[in-house]
């Protein structure tokens, strides 16, 4: 079975190289440091400091190992060439909410930006797989997870400039 791609944006992708980079170089020097501190402390079998540096070692080299493999099947979308008639990876989206009469935004991203604090929606989540393929004036139901419909107009689709 061939892995997921991991759709990013140029952002998404700069970030997490970002990411890796610093706990490449910067943050597994610093664990090092701790865990050599704890040792000289003497016995490690009561050392509460020399567990919490190894643990905090050990999530720094999952946290490196998921953003390689997320790298090494990465699919970058080039925002400048997204089709702003269809909504896609890559848009920002103006929306309003019919029921409740407000507008909001999002940007629409891979799975793995998804930051709804940002307003960056997964493409794979339930309102961004219903505005994928939308267009403007359309009006679109999302089911949310307990099974109430929503209702959205689309207002606006924009190249996504970075939010």
């Amino acid at each position: 079975m061939a892995e997921k791609k991991n759709i990013l944006t140029y952002e998404g992708l700069k970030a997490l190289e970002d990411e890796l980079q610093d706990l490449k170089v910067n943050r597994r020097k610093e664990v090092a440091v701790k865990i050599k501190e704890a040792r000289e402390q003497g016995d490690l079998s009561e050392n509460a400091e020399y567990d919490a540096a190894k643990d905090e070692q050990r999530d720094i080299e999952l946290r490196i190992e998921e953003i390689d493999n997320i790298l090494k099947n990465a699919e970058v979308v080039v925002e400048e060439d997204v089709d702003v008639n269809v909504i896609n990876i890559g848009c920002k989206v103006k929306l309003k909410d019919i029921e409740f009469d407000e507008e909001m935004e999002y940007k629409i991203v891979g799975s793995t930006e998804a930051d709804v604090l940002k307003n960056k929606i997964s493409n794979e989540s339930p309102v961004g797989v219903a505005l994928i393929g939308s267009k403007v004036g359309d009006i679109i139901d999302v089911e949310t997870p307990t099974g109430e419909m929503i209702k959205y107009e689309i207002l606006e689709i924009q190249k996504s400039a970075a939010m």
